[in-house]
């Protein structure tokens, strides 16, 4: 429940420009880091994810009581679409689809595409929860605080998926050399 002081939400209300201006803000802002994130969590629907999240706190973003919530608000729900995703894609086709790659040249090409591909290999091989821990952390770059809020658990719950996390990873990626 929105107080009168708090109504100048992330998404706006009959009337409320203010608000719609933030969301479009926000979504100028996020949308690409937000499609990147559900890329490397797995989904080969990544933008689709990422507007579906946008939508949803289009549509659930007057019930935050936070407008500065509403990032969060995005990474959780992306996080929670590319779950549900993945569990009915094992169950359709039983393998996860490939994270697209970019490069900086075509020299490195071959090099680069090599470590990516086996650091995703490596990288799929962890628990769901471990591998969102890794992606939110270090390819999204974002703060353990903010892990936390996008996984929904508390900072030294996220502190401690993340560190079992890069034990795991480095394990899986030594016994493959």
């Amino acid at each position: 429940m929105r107080t009168a002081g708090a109504a100048a939400g992330p998404v706006a209300e009959t009337g409320d420009h203010h608000g719609e201006d933030a969301y479009q803000a926000l979504f100028v802002r996020h949308f690409r880091p937000t499609v990147r994130l559900a890329q490397l969590l797995g989904a080969d629907d990544a933008e689709d994810v990422a507007q579906e999240a946008f939508v949803r706190l289009h549509q659930h973003g007057n019930r935050l009581r936070e407008p500065a919530a509403a990032l969060g608000y995005v990474r959780r729900t992306t996080v929670n679409l590319v779950n549900s995703r993945l569990r009915h894609l094992r169950v359709v086709r039983r393998t996860p689809g490939d994270v697209p790659r970019t490069h900086a040249s075509a020299e490195d090409a071959v090099v680069a595409a090599a470590r990516v591909d086996e650091l995703l290999v490596a990288l799929r091989r962890l628990p769901a929860r471990q591998r969102e821990a890794l992606v939110l952390r270090y390819w999204i770059d974002l703060p353990v605080a903010e892990v936390a809020d996008a996984l929904d658990v508390p900072v030294g719950t996220a502190k401690s998926l993340i560190s079992r996390a890069q034990r795991a990873l480095a394990a899986v990626l030594e016994e493959r050399s």
